[in-house]
């Protein structure tokens, strides 16, 4: 299932997820410009490396140009391929606009921010050790999705739907569509930290524990900021 659009009316432009979009995919085509060993090194540079991470912490010297601390930051406009992009972007777009509304544009720059740092640290903490790059909004976007499900519950989201080779759309709670999301994402971690283990190896792939931690922060955080106050 893929989400289309909500049906919540908003009373304010969301600029700012507009603009959060505009800066992910200009930035996503700058990746593309690049050669694969310059991508590597755009990577090393603005992706959290929690090795680097941990060294910094620890107040070792890195070799980098640009603070470590700064990665939590730089990293969530990076994307791995064209189907990373799409899915976070389209996942922003549908779910945002009506969290923007209920925070006001700066504190909702100040929300997305922060949950994708705290989750950039959740999927560290995971890996301390780790010379793997984490990248992309998708810890900021769980914020999102967090502060989403307590205040529009019952929120109705037109949805995609592929039944074999025929696609339709149906109008789908906003806690089942998030409800699945979460569940598909701890399931995942678990599994994830098992096969870790047994392997006693690190391995690639998506940062479900960065998607856990920025929905609990995005439950957390956006009551703190005002998402309950009708006068933001």
């Amino acid at each position: 299932m893929f989400p289309l659009y909500d049906e919540n009316p908003t009373r304010i432009t969301p600029f700012v997820t507009y603009g959060l979009i505009g800066m992910n995919v200009l930035v996503f085509l700058h990746q593309l410009s690049l050669p694969e060993a310059q991508l590597n090194q755009f990577f090393q540079l603005y992706a959290v490396v929690p090795q680097q991470l941990t060294a910094s912490f620890a107040g070792g010297t890195v070799q980098q140009p640009v603070a470590e601390w700064v990665t939590l930051f730089s990293s969530q406009f990076l994307h791995g391929s064209w189907w990373h992009l799409i899915g976070n972007m389209l996942y922003l777009w549908v779910f945002g606009n009506n969290i923007e509304d209920r925070l006001g544009h700066f504190k909702y720059i100040i929300f997305y921010l922060a949950c994708g740092a705290l989750a950039a640290l959740c999927q560290w903490f995971i890996g301390m050790d780790s010379a793997i790059p984490s990248l992309g909004a998708s810890g900021a976007i769980s914020g999102i999705l967090g502060a989403y499900i307590i205040r529009f519950p019952q929120a109705l989201v037109n949805t995609f739907v592929f039944l074999g080779i025929f696609i339709t759309t149906i109008r789908v709670p906003a806690w089942i569509l998030i409800g699945i999301y979460i569940v598909q994402n701890v399931v995942s971690g678990v599994v994830d930290l098992q096969r870790a283990a047994n392997m006693a190896m690190e391995t690639g792939g998506v940062a479900y524990w960065a998607h856990i931690g920025g929905f609990v922060f995005g439950l957390i955080l956006g009551p703190l900021l005002g998402l309950f106050n009708d006068d933001n």
